[in-house]
């Protein structure tokens, strides 16, 4: 299977860059965050806010975990990492592409994270949901590309290089 699977924090860019990425090799685009909307007919937040922490975990996993296609680019939600059989099976089906950026330059790009469907803990702040994910993000990545100062287009630039020479970063 030759999927390429994008992971990482809320705000990353998983969703952007996957659709221009998806654009550019050919392939299909699906966002996993929406796909799991789809299911569910609620929005991220209304299952987190009705279902629990678990419970989300346990739908995102479900979800991730039957995604079976090929020649297409995965953005997922950035707590797919607590999911290990979801991971598994992503890195199954294809590449996993931790898109890698410090915690000062997330806070300047997020809003409002209880309404982007941001899991956190209760009295979880960005920093302690960060360190927390960091090591799950390097654990399951087979290419990391660091976005620090990068645009979309550095960004894509530097992921398509390591795509193709298959040299991991």
């Amino acid at each position: 299977m030759n999927n390429i699977t994008l992971i990482g924090m809320p705000g990353a860019g998983k969703s952007t860059l996957g659709v221009v990425l998806a654009k550019i090799l050919g392939y299909e685009f699906l966002d996993s965050d929406l796909l799991i909307q789809k299911e569910e007919k609620r929005r991220l937040y209304q299952i987190i806010d009705e279902e629990g922490e678990e419970g989300f975990k346990t739908i995102e996993n479900r979800v991730n975990a039957s995604i079976d296609t090929e020649n297409i680019v995965i953005a997922t939600g950035g707590s797919v990492v607590y999911c290990s059989e979801a991971m598994e099976h992503l890195k199954s089906i294809g590449k996993v592409v931790y898109l890698s950026l410090s915690l000062e330059s997330l806070e300047k790009r997020l809003g409002n994270l209880k309404k982007r469907g941001v899991l956190l803990k209760e009295g979880q702040t960005l920093k302690s949901l960060y360190e927390e994910r960091v090591p799950l993000y390097e654990k399951y990545a087979d290419i990391v590309v660091d976005e620090e100062g990068k645009d979309l287009e550095a960004s894509l630039q530097a992921l398509l290089e390591t795509l193709q020479t298959g040299v991991i970063k």
